[in-house]
């Protein structure tokens, strides 16, 4: 099968979040399977340094029209990577930038064309690159091209046999902007309906692409569920409600060449289920790395990797955190993003120097050290789709503490003592004495070292690569291709 991803990230070129991850892991996946896929992505400013040289185009200019002009856009080959064929859209007035989508977390004011033409652009390539049995987009900056094939292009008769998937990954992030942009982009007025494109008087790219897809995926069972709720549908559940008997959930994978702790290459130390001698060397790293010098070998290490915002559970962790710092537990916190929640680790720390310590940045290699150098992972999140660090947990023997929603309710098993049995701790009501009383849960259980042992290796023995969901991203690429 001829499988065409089209997204506004992929790692390693491009990377703000778990979208990257997926896209840069699951088509190799799907090649391995046995089919053949591209990888259309935006060629930004960061990207550019992938190319050697000078660029070589596989489609020298495609002429992309706008109400009132027209731009033209190259077709990069940026070539095979294990099997994958990568294509950049490249139109450097809209994406020879630094940031991806705006500067300092805002939003460039040209996104709907920027992403307008990348759609239009994927489009018109694969007429003269070759048309897939399925075009797999994700998230709003792809979903108009299902949209696109079902209006402008539906009489188009290259493209009639082409299905489509839509993967959302982040149902908050939708795309919405003013009316006009129907017309800017050149869709006929009748797609701006509240049974189409129109959501409370904006255009919405990522309703179009739930209106238009044959067939939709978001990234666990638990959260396809959940988005169709008013409290986690960002006010689109009404129309995924419509859509349900099309709305399949596959848990995302992790890339396990790049997360294991028997061979990652930026831990002070290896190791395995096997062999957990290792992982004293990573939490005496990661303390140092934190400057925690002074944590006692009985004090269990808490690790947080996250952005920084109150989808992330950060509002009910404030107020508990002089409940944690007065516990017999070291803290060590990684991420960047909203100011409000930076402020509050800052302060946090400030107050318990000795056993509470933050990093306001992304850093990959300490990234890779919270994990390994932890004794428990922390992900009180408000709604998670999938979440990625509580997977990478398993695999680096460091548990998982977090709320029942998402992907972390699909991934995470409840700790049994008495049956030897579970991956974790999870906590359901959002509350913040529900996550204390599940810290300490957790803390109690670290006393027992022989069944925490046995807890660390539970998780470990987990698989969640990307072999399982790639073979059930093929069914639903088979299902799409019988509908259309």
């Amino acid at each position: 099968m001829q499988i065409a991803f089209a997204a506004s990230e992929a790692t390693p070129f491009a990377k703000t979040g778990g979208l990257a991850d997926v896209v840069g892991a699951l088509p190799r996946e799907l090649v391995k399977l046995g089919h053949q896929v591209t990888v259309f992505l935006p060629f930004y400013a960061r990207a550019r340094r992938f190319i050697q040289g000078d660029p070589k185009y596989a489609i020298g200019s495609l002429t992309i029209p706008f109400r009132y002009y027209n731009r033209f856009a190259g077709v990069v080959d940026a070539g095979l990577r294990e099997g994958v064929q990568h294509y950049f859209i490249d139109c450097p007035e809209l994406f020879d930038r630094k940031d991806l989508y705006g500067p300092g977390g805002a939003e460039y004011t040209d996104n709907a064309e920027r992403f307008g033409l990348f759609c239009r652009a994927v489009v018109e390539a694969t007429k003269q690159l070759g048309v897939p049995s399925v075009f797999h987009v994700h998230d709003w900056q792809a979903a108009l091209i299902p949209a696109y094939l079902k209006t402008v292009y539906a009489a188009d008769p290259d493209l009639r046999s082409a299905s489509t998937v839509l993967t959302i990954h982040n149902a908050a992030y939708q795309g919405a902007f003013p009316p006009n942009t129907t017309e800017q982009l050149l869709f006929p007025w009748d797609v701006f309906t509240m049974d189409k494109m129109e959501q409370y008087d904006r255009f919405n790219f990522l309703k179009g692409g739930i209106v238009f897809s044959d067939v939709l995926t978001t990234v666990s069972k638990k959260y396809a569920e959940e988005i169709q709720t008013p409290e986690f549908g960002e006010q689109l559940d009404g129309a995924l409600l419509k859509r349900a008997a099309d709305l399949r959930g596959i848990l995302n994978g992790v890339d396990y060449a790049l997360w294991d702790p028997a061979i990652d290459g930026h831990l002070a130390a290896h190791y395995t289920p096997k062999d957990l001698e290792g992982k004293r060397a990573c939490r005496a790293d990661l303390l140092h790395a934190f400057g925690l010098e002074n944590v006692a070998e009985t004090t269990p290490v808490i690790g947080i990797v996250s952005r920084f915002a109150r989808q992330k559970g950060f509002d009910i962790l404030a107020e508990i955190t002089e409940e944690i710092a007065d516990r017999d537990v070291a803290l060590v916190a990684l991420g960047t993003h909203d100011p409000y929640y930076e402020n509050l680790f800052r302060a946090w720390a400030f107050r318990h120097p000795a056993n509470i310590a933050v990093q306001i940045r992304y850093d990959e290699a300490l990234a890779h050290k919270v994990e390994a150098g932890s004794d428990m992972f922390l992900m009180p999140s408000r709604y998670e789709p999938c979440g990625l660090n509580q997977i990478y947990s398993l695999k680096y023997g460091t548990v998982p503490i977090v709320r029942a929603t998402g992907g972390l309710e699909d991934t995470i098993e409840e700790w049994d003592a008495r049956k030897g049995t579970g991956t974790g701790f999870k906590f359901a009501g959002y509350d913040p004495m529900d996550l204390l009383a599940e810290i300490d849960r957790a803390l109690e259980a670290f006393q027992n070292r022989k069944a925490w042992e046995r807890l660390m290796r539970n998780g470990m023995a987990r698989d969640h690569s990307w072999r399982g969901p790639a073979k059930e991203y093929v069914r639903v690429y088979e299902e799409a291709a019988r509908r259309k």
